[in-house]
C-alpha cells in the first residue's frame, strides 16, 4: 500500500492522459480562481498603492534584501506570524503536508512507472494534512478553543479546510482500499475526484488564494515598519489576551 502507485492502477480503466488532463485543469482553476481573487477584492490594487505611498521613504537595498529573506524565513516557512506553538505547528503540517502531497500526486499521475520513495511521500503528506488539520479544526479553531463553539459549527470561511481534508481523508481511503482490491475503491474513488474537483475550484470563495498573496502581505508589512510609514499606528491591543470563554482559559492568541 505505501509502496505502490495508487494512480496507476486507473490505467487499466482508462488511458493516464484523462488523469493527467484533470491534474492540469487543477492547475489552471487555481491559478484563474487566485488572479480573479486577487481582482475582485482589490489586493493587487492595494500592494500597489501603498508600494507608491511608501516608494518616497529610503530603504537601502541591503536592508531590502535582508527584509525579503526575514519574510521567506520567518513569515513563510516557519510561520512566524503564529505566536500559539500548538497553532503554528498544526499550521507547518498542513502546509509542508499539502506541499508534498501535491507534489507528489503531480509526480505519480504523469509517471505512472514511478517505484521509488513518491508513493511513501505521498502517504506521509496526506497523513501530515490531515494530522494537523483535524487538530486544528477540532482542538485550535478560535470559535472552538476561546469561545466555546461547536467543532461541528460550520461557517462560508470553513470551505477551503474543510474541502481539503475530505479530498485527502477520501484520497487515502481510495488508495486503502485499492490496494485491498475493494469493490468500494471506485466508489470512494469517485467522492475523492468530487471533493478535489471542489477544492481547487472554489478558490474565489475560499481561503486557498492566501497562501499566495501572504507572502506579499507579510514583505510589506516588514517594509512599512522599516521605512517608519507604521510608526504612528498604536501599539496591538493587550484586551485579547485576557478575555476569553468564560469556561476556560483563552488558547487561540
Amino acid at each position: 500500500m505505501f509502496t505502490n502507485n495508487p494512480f496507476a492502477a486507473l490505467g487499466d480503466s482508462w488511458s493516464p492522459l484523462v488523469m493527467q488532463v484533470y491534474v492540469v485543469l487543477m492547475i489552471v482553476l487555481v491559478a484563474a480562481g487566485t488572479l480573479f481573487d486577487i481582482v475582485h477584492k482589490g489586493s493587487a490594487r492595494y500592494f500597489l498603492n501603498n508600494w507608491r505611498k511608501t516608494k518616497s521613504k529610503h530603504v537601502d537595498g541591503g536592508e531590502l534584501v535582508s527584509i525579503a529573506v526575514k519574510t521567506a524565513v520567518v513569515d513563510v516557512l516557519a510561520s512566524g506570524e503564529f505566536c500559539n506553538a500548538r497553532r503554528r505547528i498544526a499550521h507547518l503540517l498542513t502546509m509542508y503536508g499539502f506541499l508534498l502531497y501535491v507534489i507528489s500526486t503531480a509526480v505519480m499521475v504523469f509517471s505512472y512507472p514511478t517505484a521509488s520513495i513518491w508513493p511513501q511521500l505521498w502517504w506521509l503528506g496526506g497523513l501530515m494534512i490531515l494530522l494537523g488539520g483535524y487538530w486544528f479544526w477540532f482542538f485550535i479553531r478560535v470559535d472552538v478553543a476561546a469561545e466555546g463553539n461547536s467543532p461541528f459549527r460550520i461557517m462560508p470561511a470553513d470551505l477551503f479546510i474543510l474541502s481539503l481534508l475530505a479530498s485527502v481523508t477520501l484520497g487515502l481511503i481510495w488508495a486503502y482500499l485499492q490496494a485491498r482490491a475493494s469493490a468500494g475503491a471506485n466508489v470512494f474513488f469517485g467522492l475523492y475526484v468530487f471533493a478535489t474537483t471542489v477544492l481547487f475550484a472554489s478558490v474565489p470563495w475560499s481561503k486557498f488564494a492566501h497562501m499566495f498573496f501572504k507572502p506579499a502581505a507579510a514583505f510589506e508589512k516588514r517594509l512599512s515598519y522599516a521605512n517608519g510609514t507604521r510608526s504612528n499606528l498604536p501599539g496591538p491591543a493587550d484586551k485579547p489576551e485576557q478575555f476569553g470563554s468564560a469556561r476556560e482559559q483563552p488558547r487561540n492568541y
